[in-house]
């Protein structure tokens, strides 16, 4: 079980489906009842007290879960403050779903920071296998924002769920148009040229 904290409020768990035997659950068992009612957050909860300070008593927890392969799940958890009526812990269960069949792609990030821990966490994640990902991935810069494009993307890779479901914590994912590009290429800087993600990775995080 690996765990991130993304913010004040708000982390991501990884567990791996050899870490559901443990808990006596597995993918089929998490997707199809109220993982709400499941221990293994319970666990989650204790160990991200223990390993990032995320304290959750009297909070209200959204809970975000999402599979791209048999053999890992990703939980995003975010806490809210407690109303004035009630101080019980309460679960709500959402589950994402990615569906990505372009080979084109492109996310819009508010900052360089964002685009600077988007790298991060894939760094952090080696499920990842960017050279694997796409051939080729340009980060430009305009109007004060960061867009990274994703061209020739192999929408077969066997990761290709989990990136995007990491990407869109980080950025916003956008309808790809050649006149969008077009503008980019005639109004913007191009900040990275080639290998943008591993580049950001090789020269700015930790």
């Amino acid at each position: 079980m690996k765990i991130e904290k993304l913010t004040e409020n708000k982390i991501r768990v990884i567990i791996n489906s050899d870490e559901f035997g443990t808990n006596d659950l597995n993918v089929h068992s998490l997707m199809t009842k109220a993982i709400e009612k499941q221990d293994i957050f319970g666990t989650i909860l204790k160990k991200a007290e223990k390993e990032v300070s995320f304290y959750t008593d009297g909070c209200k927890l959204l809970i975000e879960a999402f599979s791209s392969l048999e053999d890992v799940f990703v939980f995003t958890i975010t806490k809210f403050s407690p109303d004035n009526e009630s101080k019980k812990k309460k679960l709500i269960a959402k589950r994402k779903s990615f569906h990505r069949q372009s080979d084109y792609a492109i996310c819009q990030f508010q900052t360089f920071d964002a685009f600077c821990e988007f790298c991060n966490s894939i760094k952090s994640l080696h499920k990842i296998e960017v050279a694997k990902l796409a051939k080729n991935i340009t980060l430009y810069e305009w109007k004060h924002n960061y867009y990274l494009i994703l061209k020739h993307v192999n929408i077969q890779y066997e990761n290709i769920s989990l990136f995007y479901s990491i990407l869109s914590e980080f950025g916003k994912l956008l309808s790809f148009s050649e006149d969008f590009e077009t503008k980019l290429l005639e109004h913007g800087n191009i900040i990275i040229k080639k290998n943008a993600i591993d580049i950001g990775i090789n020269f700015f995080t930790n």
